[in-house]
């Protein structure tokens, strides 16, 4: 049976609409921006344009070296986004199918984890990692972003785990199927939501992080994206046509990786909110 369309849900989605729209107007005014002369953004930031420059991304691709700094943020971003997943996926499954005071005290470690700011560890973990041979390379940066998104994650699939019966893996079991095969074929195609909402929200973080990246990574060669930009904005000039343009490049791709993706997040929410 249809529900009445009332005035409540008309008012409901008029707020939602201008509530929209106020999150639009940033994207409003660093693509409109971007597109302007550097004389022209500051006579005027939020009329359009009189002429679209659309030379303003083609400087930005030569200056930053767009392509070397994309390859470097996609090695950084895919292999600590699969690290992440992989790490948190299997030690919050084998948590909660061995409970025990064991694993109850790392759980809480972890969950404990989140609360710790980065700037509480920014100095002792340069200290470590220049110790242990991790600065200034992709892989040591990539280690690092595993020790801070395996917390966060691993809450996430320790609570989707439990949502999974514990009689399919034992059939599985049953049926000569080994501990890794049980996971890999059982049950990691089952966190497929969580698994998703997982790689949403560590790829929007780390794709757009900068102050790790900035600290960890000196060698101009191994800039990510939000490094190269910022080159644009020194202590006392700010080239903004150019540094709005870059913007731009760098918020793309991720911006389609989350449309691209988005109807899986949704599934996600709701397959967790009715288990």
């Amino acid at each position: 049976m249809r529900e009445k369309y009332t005035k409540k849900t008309f008012l409901l989605e008029i707020i939602g609409i201008l509530l929209a729209i106020i999150f639009l107007i940033p994207f409003y005014f660093v693509i409109i921006n971007s597109l302007k002369g550097f004389s022209e953004i500051l006579l005027d930031a939020a009329a359009w344009p009189k002429e679209l420059l659309f030379s303003n991304y083609a400087k930005v691709w030569d200056v930053l070296n767009f392509p070397k700094a994309f390859m470097n943020s996609l090695m950084i971003t895919v292999f600590s986004i699969a690290g992440i997943v992989l790490i948190s996926s299997m030690a919050a499954w084998k948590m909660v199918r061995t409970p025990g005071k064991l694993s109850s005290i790392l759980f809480i470690l972890f969950v404990s984890a989140m609360v710790i700011p980065f700037q509480a560890v920014m100095i002792p973990l340069m200290k470590l990692g220049g110790m242990l041979g991790l600065m200034n390379s992709i892989p040591g940066i990539v280690l690092m972003y595993f020790g801070f998104g395996v917390p966060l994650s691993l809450f996430l699939f320790h609570g989707f785990v439990k949502t999974i019966p514990l009689e399919i893996e034992e059939s599985a079991k049953v049926d000569g199927c080994t501990q890794f095969g049980v996971f890999w074929r059982i049950v990691f195609p089952l966190l497929k939501p969580i698994t998703v909402t997982v790689i949403i929200l560590n790829t929007l973080w780390i794709w757009n992080d900068y102050l790790l990246p900035l600290l960890v990574l000196q060698d101009a060669e191994l800039r990510t994206i939000p490094l190269a930009t910022s080159s644009f904005f020194a202590q006392y000039t700010k080239q903004w046509d150019m540094g709005l343009a870059g913007l731009v490049l760098g918020i793309a791709p991720v911006i389609v990786f989350f449309l691209f993706l988005q109807k899986h997040i949704i599934k996600g929410i709701a397959a967790g909110s009715i288990k």
